[in-house]
């Protein structure tokens, strides 16, 4: 039995407790937040304790934690959970600075502890299966990427204001996904060139963010990877990607609440996407905790690790450079 303790009773917070109480041989022993009304609440839903953060990182019997808890708290979180040798589950992205999040992954190494980083996508059982195509080799040698990645609508100021902006905040996960996608025979970056608006509220641009870009990526071998997102979709939360190979196409389409097409003298219709991430990746979200721990106990390896995080992190800060300044960024 592994006992497991979870920073962050938020909205995150609350997926991945859920999942990993509901893991065979996992206890969620304690659950720590700023918040104590929030904690609780969560704790007494799950049969667990609350606690603050000094006590989970004391306890011995502790084996994982996952940190859950805003983005700002990530590194200190990581490297406090390394020095007490506990393994790690921890929500994208490690940290807003490349710097701290190369310091933490070499404490991570140092310390030899597990440390998973939540890139969800790449456990989308849609998006999986087409990585499992194109590692069979079904369309061959894949040349292009092209995704669009498309939110229903903005946070809060006050969260873009916090959150590093547009391209560590949301576009982390896109180039996580080029990277799993294209560059999983040791391509990498080569040139990256990104551009900014903003379209869909004045207030976004006065915190001095962008809310729809477009962002294209030149990898060492020729390979091209285009990215465009917008955090206003108003028929829902658009996800999707195609590869192009040398003998063919993998295309993802959304997920939606029903795979019905009406057809009648008025004309023909389907269901929107899925409203948000919550209920696009809710498989995803249960599968790569699953996974989590089901390497634990192997002892097999992770499928994202925290190197991951610090290099879609390098990712995201070149296209910030790239966008503020209108220029391309070499590697």
């Amino acid at each position: 039995m592994k006992n497991v303790a979870v920073f962050g009773a938020g909205r995150i917070g609350r997926i991945h407790a859920t999942n990993l109480a509901a893991q065979s041989g996992v206890q969620l022993k304690y659950v720590c937040d700023a918040m104590p009304a929030a904690a609780a609440d969560l704790a007494q839903t799950l049969g667990a304790q609350v606690a603050d953060i000094d006590t989970v990182f004391a306890d011995k019997s502790i084996d994982a934690v996952a940190i859950c808890s805003p983005t700002t708290t990530h590194s200190d979180l990581i490297a406090r959970a390394a020095a007490a040798g506990k393994h790690i589950f921890c929500e994208k992205p490690v940290d807003l600075s490349v710097q701290r999040a190369e310091a933490v992954a070499q404490a991570v190494s140092a310390a030899g502890v597990a440390c998973m980083i939540g890139f969800q996508r790449r456990f989308d059982p849609t998006f999986n299966e087409a990585k499992i195509r194109l590692d069979r080799g079904d369309i061959g040698n894949p040349e292009m990427l092209v995704i669009t990645s498309r939110d229903p609508g903005a946070p809060p100021v006050e969260y873009i204001q916090q959150s590093g902006g547009i391209f560590r905040d949301m576009l982390i996960h896109d180039f996580d996904v080029f990277r799993w996608i294209l560059c999983g025979d040791g391509d990498k970056a080569a040139w990256l060139s990104a551009t900014g608006s903003c379209l869909t509220d004045p207030a976004i641009g006065k915190a001095g963010d962008f809310d729809c870009t477009a962002v294209t990526i030149k990898t060492v071998k020729g390979r091209l990877c285009q990215i465009n997102t917008t955090r206003r979709a108003a028929y829902g939360y658009d996800q999707r990607f195609e590869v192009i190979g040398s003998k063919g196409m993998l295309q993802c389409g959304n997920h939606k609440p029903s795979e019905v097409t009406q057809a009648t003298a008025q004309g023909t219709s389907q269901d929107n996407p899925e409203a948000f991430f919550l209920q696009r990746y809710a498989a995803a979200y249960r599968l790569e905790i699953e996974h989590f721990f089901t390497q634990l106990q192997n002892g097999g390896s992770f499928r994202t690790t925290v190197q991951d995080g610090v290099d879609a992190q390098i990712l995201a800060d070149a296209a910030a450079e790239s966008a503020t300044h209108n220029r391309i960024i070499t590697f």
